[in-house]
């Protein structure tokens, strides 16, 4: 049986960009475009209307800008991850948006199939967007170290390696060739890592180490 396409929401008050954006997502079989809003308080009503997998959010909208809206729809008891579009590559608003649980930033002149990547990978919940780019957001945008957490002594020791390695951008393969694991071990590792932790993803792995002075 084959999967449910994944169900996409467009936010962005340029109808030329969104339109641009839909025709991409429209044209592959594993997607589909359920809503689109120009601001973000039509977002917010349109979201709660379509019950999409995953927002593509524009960072600066009138009305309701993008972290109000992303910060409305992550308190929904099942909410999308969502992906902030912005056009400054080390955006402090992106940051923000991050740091209270978006799943990361595309640039808006990001090359298609970098797109449809970062819509596979999110929705899949195993990658990280820009890796480089997201640890050169925080290098840039925390403040201040907080203590680290109780929750990080229950990590083993290689869940310590693995955690340090994927808090620097390394995806499963480049982890597993650095460890001499297999992929699969890799996986199992992070997976743990998150849940010990209570982290979604690996983009919020990242924030955890920048927050708590991890990041090696």
């Amino acid at each position: 049986m084959t999967e449910a396409p994944v169900r996409v929401a467009l936010v962005d008050d340029q109808e030329l960009f969104r339109a641009g954006v839909r025709m991409l997502i429209s044209s592959q079989p594993d997607m589909e475009v359920v809503g689109e809003a120009g601001d973000g308080l039509q977002a917010v009503a349109m979201v709660a209307q379509t019950k999409p997998d995953l927002v593509l959010m524009d960072i600066r909208m009138p009305v309701l800008d993008g972290l109000e809206a992303t910060a409305a729809i992550l308190q929904r008891d099942d909410p999308p991850r969502i992906v902030m579009l912005t056009t400054f590559d080390l955006d402090e608003a992106a940051a923000r948006a991050i740091r209270n649980g978006a799943s990361g930033f595309l640039l808006k002149d990001a090359h298609p199939e970098f797109l449809l990547a970062a819509v596979r990978g999110v929705h899949a919940g195993s990658s990280v967007i820009a890796a480089g780019a997201t640890r050169e957001l925080f290098e840039q945008f925390t403040d201040e170290t907080r203590p680290v957490p109780a929750e990080f002594e229950r990590l083993t020791d290689r869940e310590r390696e693995i955690f340090a390695l994927a808090a620097r951008g390394l995806n499963n393969s480049e982890i597993a060739a650095r460890e001499f694991l297999s992929e699969a071990t890799v996986k199992t590792h992070v997976s743990r890592i998150l849940a010990k932790l209570a982290l979604r993803d690996r983009v919020q792995l990242v924030v955890f180490a920048y927050d708590h002075g991890l990041a090696g």
